[in-house]
């Protein structure tokens, strides 16, 4: 089997073959789906892969090395070239430290648009699994209200929301008074916000390895030692957990504790029941991201649950099973903490949009959001046995066990190299090293079940493995 052509350039078009190829590699620069110190394809692998000649494929390199995109490394080839910082400092200014990973790449893609497939390293349900004719009954409802649209919403957010989340989380066996609820712009924004609420500059944070990129990059940002912990498909690694905890005193550990991305598994009982009082004994916050709440069985242990909010700060929201332009989360907080974070959203948004949020407090009182979640389970469930297959045909393994959105899948090779080539076929991939508190080469990545359904993609897969074999 040989590895497929990608998506062909144009030869009738206005734009010149190497100018053509020098622009796909260009918008991947830029949009940080070639990271600085990439290696481009040589030479001879360029134009054996876009069916051009060797002169073409230099042509357009030298226009990237014109545009300052991408350096020529003396008998090694050309890579993507660092971009360096251009703002003046103070010489006694310490320098910002860099992300671990540039967790950029996949945010910007999903912001893109062209090809019209589901890609398979997407984050989000697709469009046509969401109910639009619910959302826009809750829109039209809550816009009823025209005082909503001419006043700021409320600082903690808005209290007809915070009562229905606080009865959604008392099903989850979470007890959260509504004045314990803090509203945010997505549950990214709830983590942001808590985070600086907490920490400061140098601080250490427990974090999941593997896990989710953004989560890294932006501690990173904030100025934190990111201090990773192995995942178990119980849950975190407790042994290595407690000799970082004797060594670094962590002050956070951030979790995603049901249908961990990219795994896909969930803390075990006996495990929540540990790290908790590990949690208690040295003093440390665990922050629980249950963003995939609605994709998971009721049942799962919640360790804010567990813990009644003592120690525990319980975040999530509804990108994943509503809409994702909504931009409606929550954090649901120690009585303690609750003041220290308003303070702080005050300070970043003065306050959250009321009219998503009034929709989202009906699609929770009127049930639709639950009937909705059920339908979309079951969509997931047969869109996660197809695409295990596939994959299976295609030679991967699964190295968790296959559950919720994601998967976390064994290809056999480097998958950085694959995005690439991926990316020439018009496909999306997560490859492993977004996952990793710092770069490594993998033969993971992580697939959306939902997006990941199409025959054509796994044998793109497949013959890219073949062809590294050959």
């Amino acid at each position: 089997m040989h590895e497929p052509n990608p998506t062909p350039l144009l030869r009738d078009g206005d734009a010149t073959l190497a100018e053509q190829l020098a622009q796909r590699y260009a918008e991947r620069i830029r949009a940080r789906l070639l990271p600085p110190g990439a290696r481009l394809p040589s030479v001879r692998e360029g134009a054996r892969r876009h069916r051009v000649s060797p002169t073409t494929v230099v042509a357009a390199y030298d226009r990237l090395l014109a545009q300052g995109l991408v350096e020529a490394r003396r008998q090694r080839g050309f890579f993507v070239r660092e971009r360096r910082d251009t703002t003046a400092r103070a010489p006694s200014g310490p320098a910002p430290r860099p992300s671990p990973v540039d967790a950029t790449a996949l945010i910007r893609s999903m912001f893109q648009r062209g090809h019209g497939r589901s890609d398979p390293g997407m984050g989000t349900l697709p469009a046509d699994w969401l109910d639009a004719p619910l959302l826009h009954t809750a829109l039209r409802r809550a816009a009823a209200d025209d005082t909503l649209a001419r006043e700021y919403g409320e600082p903690a957010g808005d209290e007809r929301l915070r009562r229905a989340l606080a009865a959604r989380l008392a099903d989850l066996g979470v007890r959260a008074d509504p004045g314990q609820i803090v509203t945010a712009a997505g549950a990214t924004q709830a983590l942001d916000l808590v985070s600086r609420a907490l920490l400061q500059p140098g601080d250490a944070v427990l974090v999941d390895e593997p896990g989710w990129a953004v989560e890294f990059a932006r501690l990173t940002q904030l100025g934190m030692r990111l201090l990773p912990v192995p995942r178990t498909p119980q849950g975190p690694d407790l042994d290595v957990m407690r000799r970082l905890i004797a060594d670094h005193r962590p002050r956070l550990y951030v979790t995603v504790s049901v249908l961990h991305n990219p795994t896909g598994g969930s803390l075990s009982l006996a495990v929540a029941h540990q790290l908790l009082k590990l949690a208690e004994a040295h003093d440390l916050v665990v922050v629980e991201d249950d963003t995939y709440a609605w994709l998971a069985p009721p049942h799962a242990p919640r360790l804010a649950a567990l813990d009644d909010l003592q120690r525990t700060v319980h975040i999530s929201g509804f990108s994943k099973i509503l809409a994702p332009n909504w931009r409606v989360g929550f954090a649901a907080l120690p009585a303690a903490l609750v003041e220290r974070v308003i303070d702080l959203k005050l300070l970043t948004t003065l306050a959250t949009p009321t009219l998503p949020e009034r929709a989202v407090a009906l699609c929770l009182e009127r049930g639709w959001l639950r009937r909705h979640a059920e339908r979309v389970v079951v969509q997931l469930d047969a869109a996660r046995s197809r695409t295990v297959a596939l994959a299976q045909a295609a030679g991967c393994r699964f190295a968790a066990p296959p559950q919720g959105l994601f998967g976390w899948v064994d290809v056999g090779a480097d998958t950085q190299a694959m995005a690439q080539a991926m990316l020439d076929h018009g496909w999306l991939t997560a490859p492993g090293t977004l996952f990793h508190a710092a770069p490594r080469a993998s033969s993971l990545m992580r697939v959306n079940f939902a997006t990941s359904q199409d025959p054509k993609f796994w044998r793109a897969v497949a013959g890219w493995r073949a062809a590294r074999t050959v």
